[in-house]
């Protein structure tokens, strides 16, 4: 028997492995079993190899580390060497790129963090509105792939010392959607930032966001006011934007002039002039409105009120016959009232032009796979917090592969929503700010009996409105 060591690998498994990955990555393939490709490298990097190879040959790998005598072996053995020019360089960078982002959208993830620190970048997705590590890269391969995610957003290279913002449009056979790319400098390197702008976003109307079907009834009730401003109040990452364009959808007519001032502007409304903000040659808000109020406009949108100048220019175009959407910073609908007196908008003036406040919050959904039934106890509660006596029980997440591991899956907006009656202008007019007794009488829901409501259907869990619930 002879004991000569043959090198050749199998037809079917060389075949997935190109020659240029083979030479590129020190691998080659051994055996496929149950979906996992099986590999050996002399690459002593077998994590971040790991990681950046089940995303470029899109399937679970499975590495052992070999010297590099028996690797050179297999690959002059096995595949042809070619030169890899800078160009093709290139392509393997692009490549993971593409299948990262690829990746991330099939996860239905928003935003993809990449971080460098001493020994290595870490990638993370943003799920449902939660960061989770995915996949780790090492300190060698980063720069490169930081290089190339500014080449496609059209950024400067050789800037390394400021934040720059770019964008990049992402094609993938028939999908096709925009991406955010901001950077910044960090002490190992440049953070960055990708935000997936789903264009899916532009198909969504009021009936998808999460109304109960008495508020979706109040709400268009006021969108339907030729006058007046309407106002969205929430934290980052609460919908809002998401809520503002799915008005302008419905609000969308031949016959109605719209107007929008962003910043950014994250998605394209066909049928409405949107404005980019652009501060650097002092085009802001304020500024924005005044040229929109020559424009003659039906219906104005104001990405956000952030300062005394836009609030009182909003007010102005509400005063003067327009309809005017926009959002505020403040955790509750009738807050938003203090906000603006506090922006120093007259309480008399503010009586006269605001239609309705609202509040939204975004909440995680359980998975449905996963999610368990727990006996309500007062300990899984917030400190103070009364338990409704119907509520006998509520889920837990879990998690498993269906959710990734997070235990929950998809979001919906919880919402507060306060007309502004007859009864709470003269309460704005005369400054009298506790409203609490006429809420109850009204029966408002708000923020925190949504939440609760949620809880007690099942759909989410104590933990993920834990806040709400404590804002007694």
């Amino acid at each position: 028997m002879s004991n000569v060591k043959t090198y050749e690998i199998p037809v079917d498994l060389k075949q997935l492995i190109t020659s240029n990955q083979a030479f590129h990555y020190r691998i080659v393939p051994v055996a496929k079993e149950e979906g996992v490709l099986k590999l050996k490298t002399d690459n002593q990097d077998i994590k971040g190899l790991q990681n950046e190879l089940t995303i470029i040959l899109g399937c679970p790998v499975d590495i052992a580390l070999e010297t590099k005598e028996e690797i050179q072996s297999y690959l002059t053995f096995n595949y042809r060497k070619t030169t890899v020019s800078s160009s093709e360089k290139l392509q393997y960078e692009d490549q993971f790129l593409q299948k990262l982002i690829a990746t991330a959208k099939d996860f239905g993830s928003s935003d993809i963090h990449m971080e460098p620190y001493e020994k290595l970048c870490r990638v993370r997705f943003r799920l449902d509105g939660k960061l989770k590590e995915q996949y780790t890269i090492s300190n060698t391969e980063y720069p490169q792939l930081v290089n190339q995610i500014k080449i496609q957003s059209g950024l400067d290279i050789s800037q390394k010392r400021l934040a720059q913002d770019g964008r990049i449009t992402f094609k993938e056979g028939t999908d096709e959607f925009d991406i955010r790319v901001s950077t910044m400098p960090t002490l190992y390197g440049e953070k960055i930032v990708l935000r997936l702008l789903n264009r899916n976003t532009q198909e969504v109307s009021l009936n998808d966001l999460g109304f109960t079907e008495e508020e979706i009834e109040e709400y268009r009730e006021a969108i339907k006011k030729p006058q007046g401003i309407i106002l969205i109040s929430g934290p980052t990452g609460s919908g809002k934007t998401t809520t503002l364009y799915a008005t302008l959808k419905e609000l969308n007519k031949e016959t109605t002039n719209i107007l929008t001032i962003e910043d950014p502007i994250e998605y394209t409304l066909q049928g409405i002039n949107q404005v980019q903000l652009r501060e650097d040659i002092e085009f802001d808000f304020p500024a924005a409105l005044r040229a929109f109020l020559r424009q003659d406009p039906d219906i104005i949108m104001v990405g956000e009120i952030r300062d005394d100048r836009t609030a009182g220019m909003a007010i102005k175009a509400a005063l003067t016959g327009h309809l005017v959407l926009s959002t505020i910073h403040t955790n509750s609908a009738w807050a938003t009232i203090s906000r603006l007196i506090d922006m120093k908008v007259p309480a008399f003036l503010l009586a006269n032009t605001i239609a309705m406040s609202i509040a939204q919050r975004l909440v995680r959904q359980l998975c449905p796979h996963c999610k368990t039934k727990k006996h309500a106890e007062t300990r899984d509660f917030p400190q103070g917090f009364e338990i409704p006596k119907k509520m006998e029980q509520h889920y837990v997440a879990v998690g498993c592969n269906h959710c990734y591991h997070t235990g929950y899956m998809g979001r919906k907006a919880i919402y507060e929503i306060l007309p502004i009656t007859k009864e709470l202008e003269t309460a704005i007019r005369h400054n009298e700010l506790q409203i609490d007794a006429y809420i109850e009488k009204r029966k408002i829901n708000t923020l925190q009996d949504n939440a609760i409501r949620m809880v007690a259907d099942g759909e989410t869990s104590v933990e993920e409105v834990y806040a709400l619930l404590a804002d007694n």
